[in-house]
């Protein structure tokens, strides 16, 4: 009934979809097989991409010529870049989305690629034959035979939803849970856990009271996600933001004995960094008040989504406490809250490819490997279906450097250190933050998908090279141009800086703190000339490029000093065990992991500098 395909994703989510669009670019003839075909790409909680660390994910994904950011462009209802106020290496782009339109062009975008086939059904198990993936079983019994698998599961591994003390199986709000694969994982030798996520209760719009709020507007103009030409938001929606009270607090302590997080029902980790209304009035009991974001589902609806307000509490206890709320004091609800529960398996398992270490051809993407957010499973998406398709073509396969991604960052962590609890990303968590801005994704990063034959490529390169063009003649121009004390006196004096007294190059002005690209070439009309014709993303970048030369030149610095670990290879089936000078949790770790370099083995937890001295000397260095 099916032919053998190069590459099976299992799961439509925001992993899923990558996975399929990763392998499908790379030439391999993909089948992508979902529970159910109207809810692919669906935005199961908040309807936004991007945020602090996660905008620069979806960026870098759309430099490897996945489609995250170009479905965001098309569908967004508002945009802000985050951080402004800070350096550029924090910056980071957020899009509030419309959550209808997100999924509809997802889908349209997956059945318009040829190399992409679609199954409807739930998949109950794996082909494995002598150690080596085969395909899938449904739950029909049906085998679709393949080269290689990407299982995408989210939340739907023996998922179990909770709300009060109501409990039952699911993988979404009116969506059954999958059964069957976890089962069959464990047995096959894999370690299983339990990690939980929430959503909080959807509003209609239509009895908010707005002007009780703060109004939150997007940026204008309004930035966008893809290096394409995706067309520019014009027309914004506003968020808002309102505040809970005592008395909201104290309506919610009332269902505490009847949630299932406190009573013990629930026993997966939940997220540290985005936890439950009821979890943070406990464990931040000396605040009186908590911010809640009201954001709008899309253009073509009432439905609202109070960001901040996640919540496992009864139906009856939501809905007071929501009524207590400026500006929510009518509120009419859609539907509550609820805590959802799944099974995740510890990342350990996995090789920096996201292949597993027990079964070749095997590939973990989501929140199977134990994280959250739509962006880090949109990431390890890409990369699983991309190291699925060069393992079948037999290539050498993909994998970032820390130095190279937020995405290599993500997956050295997750693969090397684990995770006990939901994992997200932070800017904080890149040691060399100052190279992976937002702004120069597609320099880091479209030169590899290139390299690698994806398609669509060829033209991401094209416009990567005018970028970078671009980039230095700006720079040159604030090299070689000089400046009067006459000319510039009046806007330094405007801007709180000292005055020259001779001709400076305008490379020195710029970089003054106080001293912006922008309003310098408005002081200067000569500069204002030159500027005309560029992009001002290539503008901003040269500023960047100028203004953080230092600090881009020591993190480059740095980069080199640790690749010289980065470049010491291990062998895959070194014998740690003989190694006796190892301590003997080293040895079980590494034989466990099997890093790929001497720098991977130095991050794995339990490995000491005295572990990785040891190495060194074993081979020879």
């Amino acid at each position: 009934m099916f032919p053998t395909y190069d590459v099976i994703v299992v799961g439509a989510g925001h992993a899923g979809c990558e996975a399929a669009v990763a392998a499908a670019n790379m030439g391999c003839k993909v089948m992508l097989a979902t529970m159910n075909m109207q809810t692919i790409a669906q935005m199961s909680c908040n309807p936004a991409m991007g945020g602090v660390a996660k905008g620069q994910i979806v960026r870098e994904v759309d430099a490897l010529c996945g489609y995250s950011g170009i479905v965001t462009d098309h569908t967004m209802v508002q945009f802000r870049m985050l951080n402004k106020s800070k350096g550029p290496a924090m910056w980071s782009p957020r899009a509030q989305s419309d959550r209808n339109e997100f999924a509809r062009l997802w889908r349209q975008l997956l059945e318009g690629h040829p190399n992409i086939d679609f199954w409807q059904e739930m998949v109950r198990g794996l082909v494995v034959k002598d150690g080596r993936v085969q395909g899938v079983r449904t739950g029909m019994g049906l085998d679709i035979p393949g080269k290689a698998v990407v299982l995408t599961n989210g939340t739907f591994l023996n998922g179990i939803i909770h709300i009060g003390e109501k409990q039952f199986g699911g993988g979404r709000a009116g969506e059954s849970a999958a059964r069957g694969i976890t089962e069959q994982l464990v047995e096959l030798g894999f370690e299983a856990g339990r990690m939980k996520t929430g959503t909080p209760p959807r509003v209609d719009g239509r009895t908010i009271d707005f002007s009780k709020m703060e109004i939150q507007p997007g940026d204008n103009p309004a930035g966008k996600f893809s290096y394409t030409d995706t067309p520019p938001l014009t027309d914004q929606m506003p968020c808002h933001i309102t505040y809970t009270n005592q008395k909201v607090h104290d309506i919610l302590r009332t269902g505490f004995d009847q949630s299932p997080m406190f009573n013990g029902r629930i026993q997966g980790v939940g997220p540290r960094y985005c936890p439950s209304i009821e979890d943070k009035i406990d464990r931040f009991s000396d605040k009186s008040s908590h911010q809640l974001f009201v954001e709008p589902e899309g253009r073509d609806t009432c439905e609202i989504y109070i960001n901040g307000f996640s919540s496992s509490l009864p139906e009856d206890v939501q809905y007071k406490a929501l009524r207590a709320i400026a500006g929510l004091e009518n509120a009419k609800m859609f539907r509550p809250g609820y805590a959802i529960e799944y099974d995740y398996f510890p990342p350990t398992q996995l090789q920096v490819t996201l292949e597993t270490n027990l079964v070749k051809n095997l590939f973990f993407a989501g929140q199977i490997n134990g994280t959250t957010g739509y962006e880090e499973a949109a990431c390890q998406g890409l990369m699983a279906g991309l190291n699925a398709a060069l393992a079948v073509q037999e290539q050498e396969p993909l994998v970032l450097k820390r130095s190279e991604a937020y995405i290599g960052v993500l997956i050295d962590d997750l693969v090397n250190k684990g995770t006990q609890e939901p994992y997200r990303m932070f800017t904080s968590r890149a040691e060399y933050r100052i190279l992976l801005r937002q702004d120069n994704a597609d320099l880091r990063l479209t030169p590899i998908a290139h390299r690698l034959g994806m398609q669509g490529a060829d033209q991401r390169m094209e416009r990567v090279r005018i970028k970078e063009n671009a980039a230095a003649e700006i720079a040159a121009f604030f090299q070689n141009a000089s400046v009067a004390p006459d000319e510039v006196n009046g806007y330094l004096a405007s801007v709180d800086s000292a005055p020259i007294n001779q001709k400076l190059k305008l490379h020195n002005i710029l970089l003054r703190p106080q001293v912006d690209i922008g309003s310098l070439a408005q002081a200067l009309p000569e500069v204002q000339r030159f500027l005309t014709p560029f992009d001002q993303e290539f503008v901003e970048l040269a500023e960047i490029n100028i203004k953080y030369d230092g600090y881009i030149r020591k993190e480059q610095d740095m980069v080199e000093k640790m690749s010289r670990l980065e470049d010491l290879h291990l062998h895959e089936d070194f014998n740690y065990a003989t190694l006796t000078a190892l301590s003997a949790e080293a040895r079980d770790k590494l034989a466990r992991q099997k890093p790929r370099t001497i720098g991977q083995a130095s991050r794995i937890s339990g490995v000491s500098p005295a572990d990785v001295s040891v190495l060194l000397v074993h081979l020879g260095r």
